[in-house]
């Protein structure tokens, strides 16, 4: 079986792997912004011209161009987006993905200052369970997270199986659309970015290692489409949602696809002890529990 990067097997996490984690984390802050600022963008534009039933029209989509609020929204998820890509490309995915969790922290604080609902105690109990399992995850992830040479073989495999997640993401839409709730948009675009995610992470290691081809050239393919996608399923979650909600999604979903691909494609986690294998599935459970119970007890919510 032949590699591609040279990245020796087995490499535990070095010092400026580490330092992705705080670059991981200020990007979780621009995401929870832009989110709120796209959010506050979409309901206002939906205002003036209407609320469609099939999802965002092009109309709309041009309507939003013009949002003053959705712009900045955008740009702060760029920027979001360019220090995610630095930190997956420098560390292993299953360490720093899952900080995005972070975002739905300071998405609840923001939407209970902005509203003027102070958050409940259910709700802090909440915020707490989710640092508390993210903060687990991340600490076992350090110290076991492993990065192996990608082969041709694993880009083929995940670019499959992405190829199989467009054709359902398109037969489920096309029957859906009608009836789909936002937690139908939020799964989607959850499951598109952990595609994104991953996929982000091979172009750019292969760009900077030279090892640029033509299934390199298909995975950008891959993570401009799924990328696309993804971005209009979040815009439609937040004409019938609210910001809360879509980043309480994102923020489970979307790591655990990328990091179940980390570790089931890539072997991110390979040789790790069952004590850690345990650690980390308890402390995904800590996590998603929280999350969902911060989206049921947000202040927009209760209000």
């Amino acid at each position: 079986m032949t590699t591609d990067l040279p990245i020796p097997d087995a490499v535990n996490l070095t010092p400026f792997q580490a330092l992705m984690i705080p670059v991981a984390l200020v990007g979780a802050v621009f995401l929870s912004l832009g989110a709120q600022f796209q959010s506050r963008g979409v309901q206002r534009v939906e205002a003036r011209l209407g609320r469609q039933s099939k999802g965002l029209s092009v109309r709309h989509v041009l309507g939003l161009l013009g949002s003053g609020w959705w712009v900045l929204g955008t740009l702060m998820l760029g920027l979001a987006v360019v220090l995610q890509l630095i930190s997956i490309t420098n560390a292993p995915l299953i360490v720093v993905q899952p900080l995005g969790a972070v975002a739905l922290v300071i998405t609840t604080w923001f939407s209970s200052r902005s509203s003027g609902v102070p958050l409940g105690q259910q709700a802090r109990r909440a915020v707490w369970t989710c640092i508390i399992g993210v903060g687990i995850f991340v600490g076992i992830a350090a110290v076991v997270g492993r990065e192996s040479a990608i082969t041709h073989e694993q880009l083929v495999t995940i670019l499959v199986v992405l190829a199989i997640v467009l054709v359902a993401v398109f037969l489920s839409f096309r029957f859906a659309a009608k009836r789909a709730s936002a937690m139908y948009y939020i799964v989607v675009a959850g499951v598109l970015y952990g595609f994104v995610a991953t996929l982000a992470k091979v172009v750019l290691n292969r760009f900077l290692h030279g090892t640029f081809d033509w299934l390199t050239a298909i995975a950008v393919v891959g993570v401009i489409v799924a990328a696309v996608l993804g971005g209009y399923f979040v815009q439609n979650a937040y004409s019938s949602g609210s910001a809360d909600l879509v980043i309480a999604g994102l923020t489970v979903i979307d790591p655990i696809v990328a990091v179940g691909i980390g570790v089931i494609v890539l072997g991110e986690a390979a040789g790790a002890p069952w004590i850690a294998v345990v650690g980390f599935l308890v402390a995904a459970v800590i996590a998603i529990t929280g999350v969902f119970l911060l989206a049921k007890h947000h202040p927009e919510t209760r209000h």
